[in-house]
């Protein structure tokens, strides 16, 4: 289900275990696999050396299902190479083979490929036929993946002959067939489920805004994002511990509803791809983001912004211009910026999450400098806000709540100015959240939360834990002591401080506070987001480190968390959202969190917190608090890489 580092690990165990007992066969299937994993990630070369090899084993042992399998493989090699006669002939073999033995999934296989071929060699009619006579072995024989995949193909036939009735028709089909696939699967298998099938819900918004439906790609742009997320919400609300339990997605009605029921104007983003013609090749690139506006009176307008030109004019992307503009003028951290294709040919942009990084950018993030020009910031205003610009509140307190997607998770929304200089905060109160749904489930988790005591556990600069090889200490924080310090003067309670801050200690306590706050080291792992920690003092009987996945298991009755520490915001970005701290500490029951973006300086972030806990306890529910907090801490700290990183995810009041 899209995790190829994993599978590749697997495939490599059983190679060697079946060369060294002698399996020739179990060696040629480990080969092939090895193949389809390097072929994902688009390392073709490696990919074909492997199959061929895997073919060659298979003819010599007269195994024809496994001659049949390589010979589709590499099909689809050469199929995403572009190579469309090598694709065929490979694809004619893999199926005369299939058709022999009396393989029917193999026939369907070969001909829903075969299909895909001629539609790429524009021969519409023929690959209709193929892939017609695909669908109906697929759904004579009960097989939903293979039915998913020919029905996605043929929503994308006929986009193209610009059939939009009958490509909707297909493509709600095949998302019918992938959600019945979803009860049962862990949390885990849900997101990776979704990954591989993505551009199937992104194709259909694109043909419904072309029919001109845009309330119905709003209700596929909704039931297209944080499922796995919604569902985890859902068992924590009505306290069943289910696989099976399934949520059904908000349609038209339930949208208006949430955002009347949290009086604030939603703005959703949708990123659309496309394929485009770039340098002789068919290339999936950027083409629109698709904006929604639902105010708290219950109107939806609908708008969008064009990508197409940051590709075609400026050699960039989205997730490019949101990774530099984070970097704001760190050069460490853009010369460490990597830029990557997604399997579904989208990008995403990655900074080195070593030990030797974060400590070098940390150190150049201490340096004093004038406030920079960020190009980076207006050009995003221009691309996320100007769009929607009149639609949006007049009065600065009223909430707008936006609900990103993929790299737009990264994006500080209060830092993005308009052609003024003006700040996005100094017009508007911020807050994000994964999905609307979310919404929902988030304020009826606040609404049904238990009667608790008065309990308030801060924590600031615990006795740091250990990391990397050999092992070392990670860097004591003396801004967070003294963060930890005033925030609990102001609430009236003990900080735990250094050693008393043992991982064992604020679990226990968390389980019974009221509000948490925990001013220390976090890191993120955008691999495995649920490897995402924070730090707290270690023991014999625990390593200090309090990772997303130990936070998922626990059963929390906060009203508020408060991460104060670096990137705790960030995870593994996914289509269910960001997978890391923030979603796990919503799954264990909190409805309000508030996280960092990137690497937070001391001094600017102690200020910022504790105006934010003082307009808190002076009335402001938190979204306000924290815009005035942001404000407060403009003035002394002008450069938004000092103000901006905190976001909050979830519940306002």
């Amino acid at each position: 289900m899209g995790q190829y580092i994993y599978a590749k690990q697997y495939y490599e165990q059983s190679l060697r275990l079946h060369q060294k007992i002698g399996s020739r066969r179990g060696e040629g299937y480990a080969l092939n696999n090895l193949g389809v994993v390097y072929d994902k990630i688009q390392e073709y070369g490696t990919a074909q050396n492997f199959y061929e090899k895997s073919l060659l084993i298979f003819q010599e042992i007269g195994d024809r299902a496994g001659e049949s399998i390589a010979l589709n493989n590499l099909g689809a090699l050469h199929n995403n190479r572009q190579e469309y006669p090598e694709a065929e002939y490979y694809y004619e073999r893999s199926l005369a083979i299939a058709q022999e033995i009396g393989d029917r999934a193999g026939q369907g296989i070969a001909l829903n490929n075969l299909g895909l071929v001629y539609q790429n060699l524009t021969n519409y009619d023929i690959a209709q036929e193929a892939y017609q006579e695909s669908l109906g072995i697929f759904q004579k024989i009960g097989d939903k993946i293979g039915a998913i995949n020919t029905l996605y193909n043929l929503g994308r036939l006929y986009d193209k002959k610009q059939n939009y009735n009958q490509a909707s028709k297909y493509l709600f089909e095949a998302i019918q067939f992938i959600e019945e696939l979803r009860p049962g699967l862990s949390d885990e298998q849900k997101i990776s489920l979704f990954e591989k099938h993505v551009k199937t819900y992104e194709i259909l918004q694109k043909v419904l805004v072309l029919k001109n439906r845009t309330d119905a790609a709003l209700e596929v742009a909704e039931r297209g994002r944080a499922r796995a997320f919604v569902e985890l919400l859902a068992q924590q609300v009505t306290n069943i511990e289910d696989r099976d339990l399934t949520v059904t997605p908000v349609d038209l009605i339930k949208i208006k509803e949430i955002a009347v029921e949290q009086n604030a104007t939603i703005v959703q983003y949708s990123q659309i791809y496309d394929e485009f013609f770039v340098k002789n090749l068919n290339k999936w690139r950027e083409s629109e983001l698709y904006i929604w506006v639902i105010k708290p009176t219950g109107e939806i307008v609908f708008r969008r912004s064009n990508l197409k030109f940051l590709w075609q004019e400026e050699n960039s992307f989205l997730a490019q211009l949101i990774a530099e503009g984070r970097c704001f003028n760190n050069y460490v951290c853009r010369r460490h910026i990597r830029v990557a294709q997604t399997g579904y040919g989208g990008t995403e942009v990655r900074s080195d999450g070593t030990i030797d990084f974060n400590q070098e950018a940390t150190q150049q993030q201490r340096v004093t400098i004038a406030q920079p020009q960020q190009r980076e910031w207006e050009q995003l205003h221009q691309l996320l806000i100007e769009p929607i610009s009149d639609l949006l509140p007049t009065d600065p307190e009223e909430r707008v709540i936006f609900v990103p997607q993929a790299s737009l998770f990264l994006v500080p929304f209060p830092a993005l100015q308009d052609a003024n200089g003006t700040y996005l905060i100094e017009k508007h109160t911020v807050l994000t959240a994964p999905s609307i749904q979310v919404l929902d489930l988030t304020r009826q988790q606040k609404l049904a939360q238990r009667e608790r005591k008065d309990n308030l556990l801060i924590v600031g600069n615990p006795t740091m834990p250990s990391v990397g090889q050999p092992p070392q200490p990670l860097s004591p924080l003396p801004g967070a002591e003294e963060e930890a310090q005033e925030i609990a003067q102001l609430l009236k309670v003990t900080p735990l401080i250094g050693s008393q801050a043992t991982e064992s200690v604020v679990v226990e306590q968390m389980l019974s506070s009221r509000i948490i706050h925990l001013a220390t080291h976090g890191s993120f792992d955008p691999n495995r987001g649920i490897g995402s920690w924070i730090a707290l003092t270690p023991t014999s009987s625990d390593d200090g480190f309090l990772k997303a996945e130990e936070i998922f298991e626990l059963d929390l009755n906060a009203e508020l968390v408060v991460l104060s520490a670096c990137d705790t915001g960030r995870g593994k970005i996914t289509g269910d959202g960001v997978v890391g701290l923030s979603r796990s500490l919503i799954s264990a029951g909190v409805p309000s969190v508030l996280v960092s973006l990137w690497k937070v300086d001391d001094a600017a972030t102690a200020y910022l917190m504790r105006e934010f806990y003082k307009n808190w306890l002076d009335g402001s529910d938190k979204a306000q608090a924290l815009r005035q907090a942001m404000l407060l801490t403009m003035q002394q700290y002008p450069n938004p890489q000092n103000w901006a990183a905190f976001t909050l995810i979830g519940e306002a009041q």
